[in-house]
């Protein structure tokens, strides 16, 4: 493979920068225009070793920066290939200028997950291994961080391949038996059979229902906060970002259009939409923004309910609660400005599937068990952190495809097919699960992964 370079960190202004540069010719590049001060060059430099130096433009000896160069030696390196890097000053010109001179020095630039990618193809990763890289690096939050290590550590490979050493020791034992029956072979018993099935299927299904929580993490959750005018849903969503986002004052129908913002609470991201108070008005812009705000309520995953706890539900709350309650979705009822006394029952939403909370958005109580309620609806509370794999889109559809055929081979195997059926179908459920791993791949596929990710990575 040719020798590539790319910068590896962003291209900003900033303390520091590194040029990677990766392949045979990696440190020949390096040694072209790098001059370590002491006397020593390049070559001489053994793996995992850096000095302090100058880059220097060997067209015209004109010095670039001061910087540093790290040696990895084949094939101990993150690629498996002779590596270099410079850390050099954080400027945006001077990072480019080093570039420059790396591509007239010998390199060619790299691709997206040019160096992750070659990792990959030189046996240091497996591809699971090297999509948990991406992974780390987009991680909004700790359990995604968390997932995407152990997944680096190999985590989410061992129990893939754990289900698919289960299936090949008993495509061994089928082919064995049906190739061979001269040979007077034990045949497989189909109490065994469907006991290997179910375990591998049972493993995938679990793989899958983690899948759900880790988009939920990885995407957030289409959030809206809904009420009346004046109950203190601007109030609320300027609490849960931490800042006045939307005007809040003491006059109904404020908000007239749909305001969006992103929030974190705990583990998870919402998407959050500050919609106009739904009631019956004659002011037509005042409609235009409770029509946005109905439709809003259709898309979204959560609905954030708020009501006046001070004040008795009158007939606007109970037209939202109405059109709510056609709508099926997972709810938070928030009975709003308890420090003023409370005045609305918990039993006005006995018949909703809801959580209900009381809190003060103007004050900032109650957070905490918003927080949780949200956890707990999208599942996020159930995850071990130390324990739990989050799959990717990728994955996903590999692990469904191997999931479908093990399904239909033990329907086969149920019915008293021959084992034929269940041996061609148990065989496609492997192949999909070495998909998965990377172990059989097209290169299409591998090019697939690898453009998701940055150049320099």
């Amino acid at each position: 493979m040719s020798t590539v370079c790319a910068v590896s960190t962003p291209l900003a202004e900033g303390g520091l920068a590194v040029i990677r540069i990766s392949g045979e010719g990696a440190l020949d590049c390096a040694g072209r225009i790098f001059r370590p001060f002491g006397g020593k060059t390049v070559a001489e430099m053994p793996g995992y070793t850096c000095c302090y130096g100058r880059v220097v433009d060997p067209a015209d000896g004109r010095v670039l920066d001061d910087a540093m160069l790290t040696v990895f030696r084949a094939p101990h390196s993150y690629t498996g290939e002779d590596t270099a890097e410079i850390s050099c000053h954080g400027g945006i010109y001077i990072t480019k200028s080093i570039l420059r001179l790396c591509l007239a020095n010998g390199c060619e630039q790299a691709d997206r997950g040019e160096f992750t990618k070659r990792a990959f193809l030189n046996g240091k990763l497996s591809l699971t291994q090297a999509e948990a890289v991406a992974d780390m690096i987009s991680a909004r939050g700790d359990l995604l961080l968390r997932s995407a290590r152990l997944t680096r550590e190999g985590r989410l490979f061992s129990r893939i391949d754990g289900v698919k050493r289960q299936l090949v020791t008993l495509l061994g034992e089928l082919a064995a038996w049906v190739d061979y029956p001269e040979e007077d072979l034990p045949a497989v018993e189909d109490g065994a059979l469907r006991e290997t099935l179910s375990s591998a299927a049972g493993e995938l299904e679990a793989l899958l229902r983690d899948y759900d929580c880790g988009m939920v993490l990885r995407t957030g959750i289409d959030t809206v906060i809904a009420g009346k005018p004046n109950v203190g849903k601007s109030t609320l969503m300027n609490t849960l970002l931490g800042y006045e986002r939307s005007i809040v004052t003491d006059e109904a129908g404020t908000t007239r259009d749909v305001i969006e913002e992103t929030a974190r609470l705990g583990e998870l991201e919402l998407r959050l939409s500050d919609t106009a108070g739904i009631r019956g008005s004659d002011d037509r812009i005042e409609q235009i923004g409770v029509s946005l705000a109905k439709k809003r309520l259709d898309q979204c995953a959560l609905i954030i309910a708020v009501f006046d706890t001070s004040s008795p539900l009158d007939a606007e709350d109970r037209e939202l609660l109405d059109y709510i309650r056609q709508l099926g979705k997972r709810l938070i009822i928030v009975l709003n400005k308890s420090d003023l006394g409370a005045r609305v029952s918990r039993e006005e939403f006995a018949d909703l599937n809801a959580r209900i909370l009381e809190l003060s958005a103007k004050n900032g109580e109650g957070l905490a068990e918003l927080t949780a309620a949200v956890s707990e609806l999208f599942g996020a509370d159930t995850y071990d952190a130390d324990m739990t794999v989050f799959a990717n889109e990728r994955q996903k559809r590999c692990a469904e495809a191997a999931l479908e055929t093990l399904r239909e081979a033990l329907t086969a195997a149920q019915s008293g097919e021959t084992l034929d059926a269940v041996t061609v179908l148990t065989d496609h459920a492997v192949s999909k699960l070495m998909e998965l791993t990377g172990e059989s791949i097209s290169e299409a596929v591998v090019g697939e992964v690898f453009s998701k990710f940055c150049v320099g990575k």
